[in-house]
């Protein structure tokens, strides 16, 4: 134990110091990509990241380049002037999940910012699970938003994305205005259980973030399956009010029809991304779970001090996991998110809410961000 509690002040420490620098130094060489920044040089002194790709313009408008931040490059779709508003995608998803949020609220005078996270799409893929830690993740965030040229912006998460911006708001709410959750709610670490341990005992070793946990294991099974097809069919179309699991030899033998709100033609565009990366970025999330626990020690108890509006679907798996729906609505995460302004429970409405009810999540957004 005393070995953790060492390793998470040094983490603290670390991420403290770092996400201040916006420079992290990745101890495998194989990580450091052609246009990572060096630390002396005057692009990383004035913010952190440079522009190392050729911008292009989609029919929609929507602006794409790619950034050196943090040691990776990260491809960053963007369109609008004014405020910043980030969007910080999940699993299995891509800056395209927010493409309806994009247009919205760009046309409503603000600079909407969604960038493929690490691990995903045109962004670089670290094949450790080790290098999927928050300080890694929102190391990224942070140098992407010196790069923008802002102090502060209003942060969209959902799913792993809302993991990633509960923690950002924990590290440095000094660069958050305000935030919009979706899906997932804030987990308030339990010093006493490893959280994949509370898991298992929940749910048993089918549960799908538990067959996560085997490197290699769900990625041969999917590329077996025929690539990311099927997997990626499985989870769009999955609305069912409970927990998801995955037997082993059993889940990707159906090719289950899209959902309504995802056309084929923008299905195609996630199975073309996915089957060019692979699925071991956004599995390493998953993987580094037991890690972010032991890293985050010093954090027990912390509560998330900036604005907050969460939303969620009544159908969304992650609102049925252990106690989280007493959590939500009776009191215990108002007590760890003091500034939480407003819950909104969508009946009717799954796990990728803010594809399936576009219209009325980005007008979630946009009253809430417009109060600031």
């Amino acid at each position: 134990m005393a070995v953790i509690v060492n390793l998470a002040n040094q983490f603290a420490s670390f991420c403290r110091s770092h996400l201040s620098k916006l420079i992290e130094e990745e101890d495998d060489s194989a990580l450091q990509s052609p246009g990572t920044v060096n630390p002396e040089s005057p692009t990383a002194q004035q913010g952190g990241g440079r522009k190392i790709g050729r911008e292009k313009m989609a029919d929609d408008g929507i602006q794409h380049r790619t950034l050196s931040v943090n040691g990776i490059n990260m491809q960053v779709a963007e369109k609008g002037e004014g405020p910043v508003v980030l969007f910080i995608h999940g699993f299995p998803e891509l800056w395209y999940s927010w493409r309806h949020q994009i247009l919205a609220l760009s046309s409503l005078g603000y600079r909407a910012v969604a960038p493929d996270m690490r691990g995903y799409g045109d962004t670089d893929v670290p094949s450790e699970a080790s290098s999927y830690t928050f300080c890694h993740i929102i190391g990224d965030l942070v140098a992407l938003i010196d790069a923008l040229g802002v102090e502060q912006v209003f942060l969209v998460g959902h799913d792993w994305g809302a993991m990633v911006a509960w923690h950002f708001c924990l590290f440095r709410p000094d660069r958050v205005k305000a935030l919009v959750n979706l899906s997932v709610a804030f987990v308030p670490r339990n010093p006493t259980r490893l959280p994949l341990d509370g898991l298992r005992y929940a749910y048993g070793d089918d549960y799908y973030i538990c067959r996560f946990q085997v490197p290699g294991e769900i990625e041969a099974e999917i590329a077996e399956s025929g690539g990311a097809e099927i997997i990626l069919r499985k989870f769009f179309a999955y609305r069912h009010p409970g927990p998801l699991f995955l037997p082993k030899g059993e889940v990707f033998k159906v090719r289950i029809p899209l959902p309504e709100w995802l056309t084929e033609e923008e299905f195609a565009y996630y199975v073309s991304k996915f089957n060019q990366t692979g699925f071991t970025g956004g599995l390493n999330y998953y993987r580094a779970i037991n890690l972010n626990w032991e890293l985050t020690a010093p954090w027990t108890g912390a509560q998330v001090k900036v604005p907050v509006k969460f939303i969620v679907g009544d159908l969304d798996l992650a609102y049925y996991m252990p106690r989280v729906q007493d959590y939500i609505n009776k009191g215990g995460m108002k007590k760890d998110v003091p500034f939480l302004q407003d819950v909104v429970i969508m009946e009717g409405v799954g796990h990728f809410l803010q594809q399936e009810k576009p219209d009325e999540i980005s007008k979630h957004i946009y009253d809430f961000v417009k109060k600031f």
